[in-house]
């Protein structure tokens, strides 16, 4: 009897394979396949078509630049040890005055055809362009204006000099 038992849930699933195998399928259950086997073709063969676009920028990542473009311009760095450093509100001013004139630079220049890699580009050296350009400026003007001074100064004297007799000339005439 035990071994009747063992045997019975063998033979089930032998009959259930062989009904399923001789059961032919239905319109149905053919067309649902066929379905799924095009879905399936129709994929493998074209690329996916996700867009995306980098540009315009979010205000947040505008901020961040701004933010990074103070931090750059007010702090420590390689760049100010060539250039020196701005005050903490003027760096701020700048920075907004850069990143503004930067996205406006590059978003002229913006092409409705690519995806905003290349703008992304343009804006990101016109702000490394200005930011230097800004730097150099300054760092001339602070650098002109002392030596501007210190040279007016030998030019007085040198013009008193031609100007007014020295005391030794003014002796020998006597």
């Amino acid at each position: 009897m035990s071994d009747n038992i063992d045997e019975q849930p063998s033979q089930i699933n032998q009959q259930t394979e062989e009904q399923a195998e001789s059961k032919p399928a239905t319109m149905a259950e053919i067309e649902k396949s066929q379905a799924q086997a095009s879905i399936c073709d129709e994929t493998k063969k074209k690329p996916m078509n996700i867009s995306f676009s980098i540009w315009p920028p979010t205000q947040r990542t505008r901020d961040a630049v701004i933010h990074r473009l103070i931090e750059t311009l007010s702090t420590p760095s390689i760049l100010s040890k060539r250039y020196g450093t701005f005050p903490h509100d003027e760096a701020s001013e700048t920075a907004t005055l850069i990143e503004e004139q930067a996205f406006a630079a590059a978003g002229s220049s913006a092409s409705g055809d690519d995806d905003g890699v290349e703008i992304l580009q343009v804006y990101s050296k016109e702000i490394s362009k200005r930011m230097l350009d800004v730097v150099k400026s300054r760092s001339a003007a602070v650098i002109d204006t002392p030596s501007t001074e210190a040279e007016s100064k030998p030019l007085e004297s040198s013009e008193n000099a031609s100007t007014e007799p020295s005391s030794a000339s003014v002796e020998n005439e006597s």
